[in-house]
């Protein structure tokens, strides 16, 4: 998942060295807040990484008042400018530059919230995020600054701008309309108030999500089927289990525990994440996204939403989830029928006549072994963690014609990320993090978070930095760090907008690595799942952590032929997430009898093959309902993109360099200087298709 952040993207800070040199005459922040900026180890010095360990807490709010003082210096420049004197260079890039500065310090904040151990500087990031929400609410709604775009954009200066820099402008000033410039002065005071309070509000749903903290304590009797290695790392004194709700707690207990109670349990808890708190943060957030859609002429916030992606409208949304969900449930049947076999011979009971979602992992586990031949316990000795980086690393640098290099003791926020730069022939591209194993307090899922976009400035073009954010084991003095197969196509996945930020070559801000339309930005990291898939690139470093022999083909085979064994389960659960996203945003009434967990049952039951399991509140812990919202629906259909740009690949070979070149050029350099579907055509050679997708599902 790409972590979203402030309306207008992630990174790049606009320090005054950076200034175009039209504007350096402009822009005279005060000799304070310079000397603050240099002495704040938040601000980095260009192309330099960040100090991390030196920021403390109390850097955070100086450093959110300087960026935001900064941006206020540069708007009031721009501003003054008279309309016969408007150039591409203060009145554009003054603004991308304003833009880019605000996203350093927004994407630094929002890394730091999720992954610092610290609980004072997580909480003053989050402060600073609604901070700098508040303020670009402000600017979104500058009438001055809307009209200074439109008196520029019918000058003779315009005319010679390039194509990027063309829908850069038309694109500002169509979000600028469609954020409420049209509006009076009292409805324009309105919605200011309506998007200040959704800020706090977002960055409270996160937080809640963040720091949620639940567990279980289960005797040795309930641990049977658990492997030794799993119960040693959460055996406590008195001989009894505390298993929490990360990631690596929870799937090997939903795949393997033999208990049905301790699944059950488990799966409850964590389909309560956010709990409470979370729901009435829900309520308030979707009444209020309500007015502001009905504010903004929209009947529903989904269509407000929508009206700037790829899919335009819902009608067009609503036919896409749908006609999915109508091919992909007939394979959901037979997947639950197949499911329903294995429990009945397990329970020596043919009267069984259903699977309850927590039972799923766990027979699906039996059905892989039994009749695939695929112990997923066995495959796990094939991909060591370290084996598996080096191996992506090997399969990418071939594909993309780039080097990563390991830096030595880095300046981190934690002792267990590591740090990596991006060369292209020597040259440095890019620097990116991997902060990849749970511990207390940081964020539970994974995510890439951006938080220095690439852009070109008058002292050199400016190098992206991010970091993968995710929750794979960690090795101990006994035991390596195996990864299941899934896990290695996740971090295939989350690395994909990795490479989407350090390969871009984008010269705007606001154009560049993953700023592209929503329904889009999976396509680059979904594309990537396809090389844990092919055994020319697995036997580079699927090696068994013991002997050193290569996956077996043989292995292969059986994985291959097991990789659609709930295939149909797998397409309804995502439609079973963005339909919900869609009914919230959409057609619920906020202000009605119904509740979100009333939404929640009915979608589960018009989408999902297991009974409703009372007391779950999902939408509590759906993090998407803050960042995606109204947009989940983009995994599946960005999804269609990523196996149509795959059948190049397949075609052409999967290591091959030349199809690794053109899609670096066409898709991955780009960001959104030219629109989704045009690059894709550059790519394909043709208009997307679905042919691919269908047929990679097996439905």
């Amino acid at each position: 998942m790409l972590k979203k952040i402030l309306p207008l993207g992630l990174a790049g800070l606009m320090l005054l060295s950076q200034c175009s040199p039209s504007q350096e005459k402009h822009e005279n922040l005060t000799k304070e807040a310079n000397i603050n900026a240099v002495k704040n180890p938040i601000f980095n010095e260009f192309n330099h990484p960040i100090s991390f360990s030196s920021i403390s807490a109390n850097h955070i709010p100086e450093a959110t008042e300087i960026t935001i003082s900064n941006a206020k210096q540069a708007l009031k420049q721009l501003l003054k400018i008279k309309s016969d004197s408007r150039t591409k260079e203060n009145t554009l890039i003054a603004l991308d530059n304003i833009y880019a500065g605000l996203g350093q310090h927004s994407g630094t904040m929002y890394l730091l919230s999720a992954t610092s151990p610290d609980s004072l500087i997580r909480n003053n990031a989050t402060d600073a995020n609604k901070t700098l929400g508040d303020f670009y609410t402000e600017l979104s709604l500058n009438e001055k600054l809307y009209n200074a775009l439109k008196s520029f954009k019918n000058s003779e200066n315009a005319s010679i701008l390039n194509e990027a820099e063309k829908k850069f402008l038309n694109d500002e000033i169509k979000s600028f309309e469609r954020n409420g410039l049209g509006l009076d002065k009292n409805k324009k005071k309105e919605l200011k108030a309506i998007k200040e309070k959704l800020n706090g509000l977002g960055l409270e749903f996160d937080k809640n999500i963040a720091e949620y903290k639940d567990f279980i304590i289960v005797s040795e009797e309930q641990t049977k089927g658990l492997s030794e290695e799993y119960k040693k790392a959460r055996r406590q004194e008195d001989g009894t289990y505390k298993i929490g709700l990360s990631n690596p707690d929870y799937s090997p207990v939903l795949r393997y525990a033999e208990s049905d109670e301790l699944r059950k349990e488990l799966f409850i808890k964590r389909q309560n994440i956010g709990g409470q708190k979370n729901l009435e943060v829900l309520d308030k957030m979707l009444k209020l996204r309500k007015q502001l859609a009905n504010l903004l002429g929209y009947e529903t916030y989904a269509a407000f939403k929508l009206s700037s992606k790829m899919a335009k409208d819902t009608k067009t949304v609503w036919e896409f989830e749908n006609g999915l969900l109508d091919k992909a449930t007939p394979k959901a049947k037979a997947d639950i029928e197949e499911l329903l076999e294995v429990k009945r011979a397990y329970k020596k009971d043919q009267n069984i006549n259903s699977i309850e979602h927590w039972e799923s992992a766990f027979y699906r586990n039996i059905l892989l072994k039994e009749k695939y031949s695929v112990d997923q316990e066995k495959v796990k000795e094939y991909f060591e963690i370290n084996n598996v980086i080096d191996g992506f690393f090997k399969i990418t640098q071939n594909l993309f014609g780039v080097e990563y290099s390991q830096v030595e003791n880095p300046d981190v926020w934690h002792s267990d990320v590591t740090m990596y730069e991006v060369k292209d022939n020597g040259k440095l591209i890019g620097r990116f993090y991997l902060d990849l194993h749970p511990r207390a307090n940081k964020y539970n899922h994974a995510m890439c978070q951006g938080f220095i976009y690439a852009r070109q400035t008058p002292k050199a073009y400016q190098i992206p930095n991010a970091s993968l954010v995710c929750n794979f084991p960690q090795a101990t003095a006994d035991s390596p760090a195996l990864m299941s197969h899934a896990d290695v196509e996740l971090f295939f996945h989350e690395f994909g907008h990795v490479l989407h930020q350090m390969l871009t070559e984008a010269q705007l801000f606001s154009q560049s690595g993953t700023k592209v339309d929503a329904d889009f930005v999976e396509a680059p990291s979904q594309i990537l799942e396809n090389w844990a898939w092919e055994y020319e690139s697995l036997e580079l470093f699927a090696k068994h952590h013991e002997t050193g022999e290569t996956l077996p083909k043989e292995m292969f085979d059986k994985m291959l032929a097991a990789k659609n064994v709930g295939s149909g389960l797998y397409v309804t659960r995502q439609l079973f997430y963005g339909i919900i996203d869609m009914e919230l945003h959409d057609r619920y009434d906020p202000n009605g009898s119904s509740s979100t967990t009333d939404v929640l049952k009915d979608v589960y039951e018009r989408t999902m093959q297991y009974p409703f399991t009372e007391g779950i509140h999902t939408q509590a812990g759906f993090g998407h309902l803050n960042d995606y919202a109204a947009n989940y629906y983009g995994y599946m259909w960005s999804n269609v993109f990523a196996a149509d740009m795959f059948s190049r690949f397949a075609n052409e070979g999967v290591l091959n360099a030349k199809t690794g070149k053109d899609y670096r050029d066409f898709i991955l350099a780009k960001g959104s200087s030219k629109e989704a579907q045009e690059i894709l055509k550059d790519f394909l050679g043709r208009k997307p298709k679905q042919d691919s997708f269908i047929k990679s599902l097996g439905i």
